[in-house]
């Protein structure tokens, strides 16, 4: 019998030991370095547009005078990452009788998807954008929050992407990437929590809750606007605070900043950074940079994504404000 209570006991702390060394990623950004240390016990999904990049060799420019080596065009990738086709991140969905694209797959369609990169339930997941210019950290970020809304929190992104880590020495493969089918779960639905539907935004003009504009200048004052989008202008009192700023111009790789530069970012932009806010752009890629910043890194948990952005509030021939266009 004693022997018999010894052996569950050795059992249970082998279970507990193992839960307690279960390896959590330490916030949603993680450096090269931490990358590097952790990779083996991770999923890592490398998120691009450009997908021939994955199994190409990076192109470097030297200078002449110093020998300084800097990437001029993206190639390879990190040892054991899945390459994860930004195009299909997000679907066509029917809303309200409007034929939507770029929106979030329902919650099947998106366990589908991410058992089909390999994920598998209860590994913590490592995303990583190109980092070659400011706008690829959305690739990221949109990611993420589809992520988050369906109930995964082990979750963060590598900072300034797989160009930061080419930038910091480290070693890339280019090696075609075959995973075994995962086993990964969505654990909850926190739509209501993170993402604001045309409705919401209709509330939200009437309550003057802030709205927050990612797309460029041009696009925000009507001077111009993408073919996703069906009317010129922006949300009426919306402020304009340009994704391209939720990481540095500069430098060997698009690379995310610290808080304070943030807060003075959406300070200096006329916004609250800590205020209800509802972030929106074309099709609500852009915005989830915004979101991203706002919600993860300082702790605004009153921010919410709009998904459909102006492609379903223009379809639905909602009003917007924009400057007086030529004639």
């Amino acid at each position: 019998m004693k022997t018999q209570i010894r052996y569950l006991a050795g059992a249970a702390l082998l279970g507990l030991s193992q839960w307690a060394l279960a390896l959590n990623v330490p916030g949603p950004v993680v450096d090269g370095e931490w990358l590097a240390k952790n990779r083996a016990d991770v999923t890592i999904l490398d998120v691009r547009g450009n997908q021939k990049t994955f199994t190409l060799t990076p192109e470097f420019e030297t200078d002449k005078k110093t020998g300084k080596k800097t990437l001029v065009d993206l190639g390879g990738h990190i040892d054991g990452a899945v390459p994860v086709d930004n195009k299909t991140v997000r679907v066509t969905r029917t809303l309200n009788g409007l034929k939507l694209s770029g929106m979030i797959p329902e919650r099947a369609d998106f366990e589908k998807l991410v058992r089909g990169w390999g994920v598998q339930a209860g590994r913590p997941v490592v995303l990583v954008s190109a980092g070659m210019e400011p706008i690829d950290f959305n690739d990221a970020a949109r990611l993420y929050w589809q992520f988050k809304v369906y109930g995964e929190d082990n979750i963060a992104v590598l900072n300034g992407g797989t160009a930061g880590w080419i930038a910091e020495g480290r070693e890339v493969s280019t090696a075609a990437a075959k995973p075994a089918e995962g086993n990964w779960v969505a654990k909850a639905d926190r739509s209501a929590e993170l993402a604001a539907t045309a409705d919401d935004v209709e509330k939200a003009l009437v309550a003057k809750t802030q709205l927050i504009d990612a797309r460029d200048p041009a696009t925000f004052l009507g001077l111009s606007k993408p073919g996703s989008v069906s009317a010129f202008g922006h949300l009426q009192g919306a402020r304009n605070v340009p994704t391209t700023l939720m990481s540095s111009q500069g430098g060997d790789a698009a690379r995310i900043m610290g808080a304070d530069t943030y807060r003075d970012i959406f300070k200096m932009s006329g916004t609250d950074p800590q205020a209800q806010t509802i972030a929106y752009c074309n099709t609500g890629h852009q915005a989830s940079g915004t979101w991203f910043v706002m919600s993860e890194l300082l702790g605004n948990k009153q921010v919410k994504l709009y998904d459909g952005s102006m492609h379903e509030w223009t379809m639905a021939k909602r009003p917007l404000e924009s400057v007086a266009r030529p004639k």
